[in-house]
């Protein structure tokens, strides 16, 4: 795993022209005071482009902070932007303003930029599990690049706490839900196709993400089986998504999509472990890549009754140009 480093408000700025020095990789801005003020921050951002342009930033911002000017700055780095998706309690009742998410979440779509979400869940008065499966469902729409739940780490600031709208089961419940969707989806990289298997299976997210929790609770790699998600390598997840996926097509009675969809996830897996851990591999398709990575895959029915079987032989690899493939016999 690359290193990742925390400093202080007063060592922070002079520190950053050292950061290649020192061999570090990733950069997490922690630091309140630069993180709400919208001056503070665009300062930041422009002295970190100028002293540590390759290291990578992981930059948690309220979306109340986030504007154009914020994303254009952004925009100039190599980063993620963490945005705590979450709802206010009034007068008993939970409320959440979608419609300003979603303005934010197309901003950064727009842009290219990398972003993604944390979730909380039974912190505010009011909320409940129908709201949060809502919010669950809401927030897969948006295609963040992962979705986060601090409540799963045992040292939590605000762990769940059991209330008239949600019992000690139904946190038990949502945690499973909430793992399931971290494995599969965040650590899973799934967001450029998921979307495809939601509609072809006919789910919304939340409930694709409690079946294979269930799925997980089988198979003895769930939340309550203490399953170590941060050491499972890509690979891995891979091939627990391709099990599932086969399992649900089947149950769906669509056993005849699986070739398609399971062209669809290794093409995509292995490209992004090539971009992300610089990993070449040579994998079989039942289909042309050209294809399978074409808007017509995004339909996948579709796709499976329209395009040509080609069985063929694919080598991913980086070269000067970045992550790209060709045919081998």
């Amino acid at each position: 795993m690359p290193d990742t480093i925390h400093l202080s408000s007063q060592e922070l700025e002079s520190s950053l022209s050292t950061l290649v020095e020192r061999g570090v990789t990733e950069f997490t801005l922690q630091d309140e005071v630069i993180l709400s003020h919208k001056g503070r921050l665009l300062h930041f951002l422009q002295a970190f482009a100028e002293r540590a342009p390759d290291v990578f930033l992981t930059l948690p911002i309220d979306a109340a902070v986030l504007d154009m000017d914020i994303a254009k700055a952004a925009g100039n780095l190599f980063c993620s932007l963490e945005i705590p998706l979450a709802g206010t309690a009034k007068g008993g009742a939970y409320l959440f303003d979608k419609k300003f998410y979603a303005k934010r979440a197309a901003m950064l779509n727009t842009m290219g930029l990398v972003f993604g979400f944390t979730m909380d869940f039974a912190c505010a008065a009011g909320d409940s599990v129908k709201a949060f499966r809502d919010r669950l469902d809401f927030a897969v729409s948006l295609y963040p690049n992962h979705i986060d739940f601090p409540q799963l780490e045992n040292n939590c600031d605000a762990p769940a706490k059991p209330s008239a709208t949600f019992s000690t089961q139904d946190i038990r419940s949502v945690k499973e839900t909430a793992f399931a969707c971290q494995v599969f989806y965040s650590a899973g990289r799934a967001v450029t196709w998921f979307s495809s298997i939601l509609s072809t299976l006919k789910m919304n997210a939340s409930t694709f993400f409690r079946d294979f929790a269930e799925w997980q609770r089988v198979n003895n790699c769930g939340f309550s089986f203490g399953w170590k998600l941060d050491t499972a390598r890509h690979t891995e997840i891979e091939r627990m998504q391709l099990s599932f996926l086969q399992f649900k097509l089947e149950e769906k009675n669509k056993a005849a999509l699986f070739p398609v969809a399971s062209d669809i996830v290794r093409l995509n897996g292995a490209l992004s472990r090539c971009y992300g851990e610089d990993e070449e591999s040579t994998i079989d398709l039942n289909y042309n890549p050209d294809d399978l990575l074409s808007p017509a895959s995004l339909n996948i029915a579709a796709f499976a009754e329209n395009a040509f079987i080609e069985s063929c032989r694919v080598h991913i690899f980086a070269d000067s140009d970045g992550v790209t493939y060709r045919l081998v016999q």
